[in-house]
């Protein structure tokens, strides 16, 4: 038979036997199960230490400015106090951490202002191959100040590394303030450092170029707009080769704006189903709206359509002259067909009209065949261009027949400006809030305004919320004075941001 010694006794068991034998602890003398160190737990823990590659201090960074914490080697990321985040960089920073297993981790309070960070971490780790120990310490981390790059370059004045370039070159700005709005809406404008409102348009400034790319595709998505790129070298290193650039995205707008008449050439009109050459403009949007005023005849026309046979505004709303409507006759859709679509928002009509400056006047109406006929009764103030005195320079408007030209276009069906204005009872909000309007721009921001009252679906895009100043617009139209005039009611709008103490029961 084969005898298993005992190290405990000396005496010889039978290999059969279901006993366990057991040692004495070499240091303690405490019995054990036999292994390979022959030491008990305890004095096992007090001559190996499974930590002693874990670092018990060390350094974390903090912008003060930005609040932001550095994550090695470059990006700076936003943690809260004794969150996960802040409790994934603390665990990154420990070097020897990967030799053993993680088991808990977990925070120990410690004063917010004592730039002090503590860590209870328990452990497992082998020793000797079969023998695995648990441990329980605790990592301090020291919290330092310094500036993250972005923070840097703006208090360097040096802030920004690319530019992005919006501009129209129009008359009347309303794209601009659609525009603004879309930004607003989306939150386009969230990775900015700053804007800048200019004449003609706005500058965005941002510091990485991703950014820029981010909104230059924001912009493409929403207006019809060429872009071109340019870059200018600020330094070089010649022995690491690495190259210091500021980056410029000049973006520009289609020149026209809801309301604009245009003159289409003759390849162009072709195919866009053979539309009469002279068109009013309804929607500036991902692509331009079009509409023949006398067929009602619509058109689209995309992007990379308009680049490559562009057009001008022969005529711009700041243009337009008040007309009386003396008459309206209604008119068949189907007398007047053509090869594109037909709108059926709109009625075609016979409309007799005079000039409001030469109302009295003998052999003064003007007959005029019109897209408005739903919305004109005699009597009415209508808004037109009179072509009879306009002074168009354009060389598609100058190769057409005078008899292919009418006299008078109808745009719009006008209303009292001064009480609309006083019944606007919402507000819009602006990137940049402190920007003062003179008159001229003024003057298209309030057709703007009208024109989101007039059209329901230009107001699907833009954030419209309650003047908190003015009193209760009514809920439904039907509770209006008059309901004919447009105007937007109270469910259409949002409630604004009011920080008020009174409110917040700061007594």
């Amino acid at each position: 038979m084969e005898y298993l010694s005992d190290a405990a006794s000396g005496n010889p068991l039978p290999s059969g036997s279901g006993t366990v034998n057991k040692i004495l602890c070499c240091e303690c003398g405490v019995p054990i199960e036999p292994n390979a160190t022959n030491m008990c737990v305890p004095c096992l823990r007090s001559h190996v230490d499974i930590t002693e590659n874990i670092p018990k201090q060390a350094v974390i960074f903090f912008c003060r400015n930005c609040e932001r914490y550095l994550n090695p080697p470059n990006e700076w990321v936003p943690c809260g106090l004794e969150s996960k985040e802040l409790l994934s960089l603390c665990l990154k920073r420990l070097s020897g951490l990967k030799q053993v297993k993680l088991v808990d981790a977990g925070f120990v309070w410690t004063e917010p202002h004592s730039k002090r960070i503590k860590v209870k971490l328990t452990v497992h780790g082998e020793v000797m191959n079969d023998v695995v120990l648990q441990q329980v310490f605790v990592v301090e981390f020291t919290v330092n100040n310094q500036m993250c790059d972005d923070c840097h370059r703006t208090e360097a004045k040096d802030f920004w590394r690319c530019m992005v370039q919006v501009r129209q070159k129009a008359v009347n700005r309303k794209t601009l303030f659609y525009l603004e709005q879309m930004i607003l809406k989306h939150r386009a404008h969230e990775n900015t450092l700053g804007i800048k409102p200019t004449a003609g348009g706005l500058d965005f400034f941002y510091a990485t170029d991703a950014h820029a790319r981010k909104m230059v595709d924001f912009l493409q998505a929403v207006l019809p707009v060429k872009v071109t790129n340019s870059k200018k070298l600020i330094s070089h290193d010649i022995h690491s080769n690495s190259y210091n650039y500021k980056y410029s995205y000049a973006v520009d707008i289609v020149p026209v704006s809801k309301g604009s008449l245009v003159c289409l050439s003759k390849r162009l009109a072709q195919q866009m189903g053979h539309i009469a050459p002279v068109c009013l403009v309804t929607k500036v949007a991902n692509s331009i709206h079009l509409i023949d005023p006398q067929t009602a005849q619509l058109a689209e026309v995309q992007n990379m359509a308009f680049w490559k046979c562009p057009f001008e505004a022969i005529c711009n709303p700041k243009q337009m002259v008040e007309f009386i409507v003396m008459d309206v006759e209604f008119r068949d859709q189907k007398a007047f067909p053509g090869q594109g679509p037909v709108s059926m928002r709109h009625t075609l009509a016979d409309v007799w009209v005079v000039k409001a400056s030469e109302l009295g006047l003998d052999n003064s109406t003007v007959h005029v065949r019109s897209h408005l006929g739903n919305l004109l009764k005699p009597g009415d103030t209508v808004l037109g261009y009179d072509l009879r005195d306009a002074n168009v320079n354009n060389a598609d408007f100058e190769k057409l027949s005078a008899d292919t030209i009418p006299n008078v276009l109808l745009v719009k069906k006008s209303y009292d400006k001064t009480v609309r204005k006083q019944n606007r009872n919402w507000k819009l909000k602006h990137l940049a809030e402190d920007v003062a309007l003179d008159t001229d721009i003024e003057n298209d921001y309030n057709e703007f305004l009208e024109d989101l009252e007039e059209d329901p679906e230009l107001r699907q895009n833009v954030n419209i919320f309650k003047d908190s100043k003015r009193q209760q617009m009514p809920v439904d139209t039907n509770d209006m004075d008059d309901s004919s005039v447009p105007r937007i009611t109270l469910e259409e709008m949002l409630d604004d941001l009011v920080l008020d103490d009174a409110e917040m029961g700061d007594g």
